[in-house]
């Protein structure tokens, strides 16, 4: 069923990067629906009279550095929004309110099944934002414990706390020349952060999911590949949480084909 509401953007800073008008917008022309979506530069500061001048739009997708900020902003938050503290989405409930989303977790999750991965061991390397939905999905499929690396642990309190409300186990522990040997390794660093994890010799029975995917493929995902494990792009992570949030948008199941068709377009070296 058609909602009678027609708009929707990405707001962040910068934005104009952003590879979500191309995912949308592949996605309402499959559904048949006269949408229009666009990116909208927001800081933290504007977003409040951002949403006070779209009251009638039909969602946001939110990137950095807006992700907590949303938290502050929605007027109902999904319960893992509630464990993780942040969110990515935003679609109305009526009369200029809204609801906030973690679509991320779900694009996790998308990922890792897509490519059959279902580990029994994982480490996140990282501890920000993004680190904080990964724990959120390892959690969603059944993980008990994970480990955490990073350069500094003291600045791994939020994260903490986060893995203390999802429930799940975490040992942080400071990158250093010990292996990691979880069957699943999953990387929020930014591009060129994990680089120097690349001359390490991994496991074909190990899997990688990258966040990055501009450059694709990365050096720490040639090394999985040489090894012969299971590699899975952060492109494949921002397809299905985008999936996600068209459902929520819509009401209606995303046509992942006809949106991974228009992401390969854009950007043929991503590695969906």
């Amino acid at each position: 069923m058609r909602r009678p509401v027609s708009r929707a953007a990405v707001l962040g800073r910068p934005v104009s990067h952003s590879l979500s008008p191309v995912l949308h917008r592949a996605a309402y022309a499959a559904l048949g629906l006269d949408w229009t979506y666009e990116a909208i530069d927001c800081g933290v500061d504007e977003l409040p009279a951002v949403l006070a001048a779209r009251p009638g739009w039909a969602g946001f997708s939110c990137t950095m550095p807006l992700k907590r900020a949303v938290v502050e902003l929605a007027d109902e938050l999904g319960s893992l929004v509630r464990l993780i503290g942040a969110a990515n989405t935003l679609t109305p409930i009526g009369a200029g309110r809204w609801r906030a989303w973690a679509t991320d977790v779900d694009g996790v999750i998308g990922a890792l099944a897509e490519r059959s991965v279902a580990p029994r061991t994982a480490a996140v390397l990282g501890a920000g934002g993004t680190a904080q939905n990964v724990l959120a999905a390892l959690a969603s499929i059944g993980l008990e414990d994970c480990e955490v690396w990073v350069r500094e642990p003291s600045r791994a309190s939020e994260l903490r706390e986060c893995a203390d409300r999802l429930g799940i186990g975490v040992s942080v522990r400071q990158f250093d020349d010990r292996p990691i040997g979880a069957g699943l390794i999953v990387s929020t660093l930014p591009s060129g952060a994990a680089d120097h994890l690349a001359a390490r010799e991994w496991r074909p029975d190990q899997a990688l999911l990258d966040v990055v995917y501009d450059p694709w493929p990365t050096p720490l995902a040639t090394s999985f590949e040489r090894s012969g494990g299971v590699v899975v792009s952060g492109a494949l992570m921002l397809l299905h949480q985008a999936a996600a949030q068209v459902q929520l948008m819509t009401g209606q199941p995303a046509p992942v084909e006809a949106m991974r068709s228009a992401l390969l377009a854009a950007a043929p070296r991503c590695g969906v």
